[in-house]
């Protein structure tokens, strides 16, 4: 066996001398010269078309990075003020490296609408960030982008969203006393604390409020405010927020969670609440699969199970099930509550306003109803009070990183594929250009002179993002704000500490948390309709 395979290995190596023979020829040499010249050639002339194409093309503006680091130090705690910032130096697109990752920066209306509507496919993408494959095992809707897939799954939970709340006058009625139940139980509590004069912190019932509304819309089921485990579960918003912001430390500098730091700990810890609350859904799956009837759909897991996993055609695994109703909650239930605390927050530094919308709540539902979502057309101030508070506060600064699909082209800047890029909201909120004197309060500029709600200004409150990575769930989470403040001036007058200093400031996240601050809340009439409402709900619910 040794001698034979002595032979062929002979065999071989005389064979590769004979080749590099053949190839020192004059003739064979100077084919190969020719060869390799016209290949040079081609390259050549395709970097010289590259170049001629990128000579009219100026170069992105922005900061000196530093190694390393980039102008990850320069962003300080407000990156989105910071980004206003740099905008006023180098225009409303730059870029600006944080750890090793290239970002371009999109700031104010025009600049945004033009990326993210007119060139939306170019700049649909989702960044290959370490902390995107975390979130909901890994198949999020709102933080991956697997074209055909991501395609699918997003016209699935968006049709999911709308049968639910917007679709048909039934859905609407549905969720109306969901709503309607929640605020009952919400103001009781409110009273409790508000018991001799007390003033509290309303946060934590705020949150558990709206993640009840979204709990009985997906899973039909309300928790208790005492319940530890839901607490506990809802408890993580905060923490979830600061890793998954724009700029967070981790994505750009994936390195750091490799060796003990303090980015380390917070990714860890990151890793872990998302297990947990993947854990909670998991759970909700497995009970509703084992009652799930196709002819009696009960909330929007059981609609996604039933077009997922009984209908052919979607072309997605069980495992989307899980991961589609983990964004319909968890995304809903911290936004929607982040944005119930600002406007409490506004209401009681402006009481003003606060008694204008009593006001108007009165003339137009009287005292012997409850306003519905059929009032909100007669109801323009609120309205109006509604998205001046979503336009002043801005919860939502930065939009989630998006990244290129392709090479493009936006306001004469080459972007190249795979880029990252940041959408600054607040630019666009708080442009002097499009709003007059931002940075004072008032609901008066969504009006029009006969009193009506301006539609065309309430369309560029931006909140939800634009073009194909815009909030599915942006009607639902509008309605609910709508009906929650409805109902809450209807019943309440809301007072805010004498002894407390009212501040605006907040804390940076995914979304923008107002600093904390305590109210007495006081009932204005019985409680009698909202009282016979709730337990027209609750009656309903026991029957099924």
């Amino acid at each position: 066996m040794i001698s034979n395979r002595t032979f062929t290995l002979g065999r071989v190596l005389e064979k590769e001398v004979l080749a590099v023979k053949e190839l020192t020829k004059p003739g064979v040499q100077l084919v190969l010269a020719l060869v390799l010249s016209v290949l040079l050639g081609l390259q050549v002339w395709k970097w010289l078309q590259h170049q001629l194409r990128e000579w009219d093309r100026p170069s992105l503006p922005g900061p000196f990075p530093w190694p390393v680091i980039g102008n990850a130090a320069q962003l300080g705690d407000l990156p989105h003020i910071a980004f206003c910032r740099m905008a006023r130096r180098y225009g409303n697109i730059f870029r600006l490296k944080l750890g090793s990752c290239t970002v371009v920066m999109l700031n104010g209306e025009e600049v945004i609408r033009q990326a993210l509507i007119r060139q939306g496919a170019d700049f649909a993408g989702r960044p290959d960030f370490t902390s995107f494959d975390v979130v909901s095992g890994g198949r999020s809707l709102a933080f991956k982008s697997k074209g055909q897939i991501w395609k699918l799954q997003r016209k699935v939970a968006h049709s999911t969203v709308r049968a639910f709340s917007t679709f048909n006058l039934n859905a609407k009625k549905i969720f109306e006393e969901q709503v309607v139940c929640e605020m009952h139980q919400l103001i009781r509590l409110f009273l409790n604390k508000s018991r001799e004069g007390a003033f509290f912190n309303p946060q934590s019932n705020l949150i558990v409020a709206v993640a009840n509304i979204m709990s009985a819309v997906c899973f039909g089921k309300r928790y208790s405010h005492s319940d530890a485990e839901f607490l506990a579960l809802l408890s993580n918003n905060d923490r979830f927020g600061k890793t998954v912001g724009a700029g967070s430390l981790v994505d750009v500098m994936p390195w750091l969670q490799y060796f003990p730091n303090p980015i380390r700990t917070i990714f860890n810890d990151f890793k872990q609440i998302n297990r947990e609350f993947y854990d909670f859904i998991q759970e909700k799956t497995k009970e509703h699969r084992l009652t799930f009837r196709p002819q009696r759909i009960r909330d929007m897991l059981d609609a996604l199970i039933r077009t997922i996993e009984y209908q052919r055609g979607t072309g997605l695994s069980p495992h989307y099930v899980e991961a589609s109703v983990t964004d319909i909650f968890g995304a809903s239930q911290d936004t929607l509550s982040t944005a119930l605390h600002w406007l409490i927050l506004h209401m009681i530094w402006k009481p003003e306003l606060q008694r204008k919308i009593q006001e108007e709540v009165d003339r137009v539902v009287g005292r012997q109803r409850l306003p519905t979502f059929q009032d909100e057309p007669h109801l323009p101030y609120l309205v109006a009070f509604l998205y001046e508070s979503m336009r002043f506060s801005s919860f939502v600064a930065l939009t989630i990183p998006h990244s290129t699909t392709k090479d493009t082209l936006l306001h004469g800047y080459h972007i190249p594929k795979d880029t990252v890029v940041f959408v600054n909201q607040w630019s666009a909120n708080h442009d002097p250009e499009k709003w007059p004197k931002p940075e004072l309060f008032d609901p008066n500029r969504f009006l029009n002179e006969d009193g009506s709600v301006n539609k065309d200004l309430t369309s560029r409150v931006l909140i939800f993002s634009l073009g194909k990575r815009r909030c599915i769930g942006e009607e639902l989470s509008k309605m609910n704000l709508f009906l929650c403040i409805a109902l809450l001036t209807h019943q309440c007058t809301f007072r805010a500490n004498p002894k407390e200093k009212l501040t605006l400031d907040f804390t940076y996240g995914l979304t923008l948390k107002s600093k904390p601050y305590t109210i007495n809340v006081t009932l204005r009439d019985s409680m009698e309709h909202l009282q016979a409402a709730a337990q027209r709900m609750e009656q309903a619910e026991d029957k099924q």
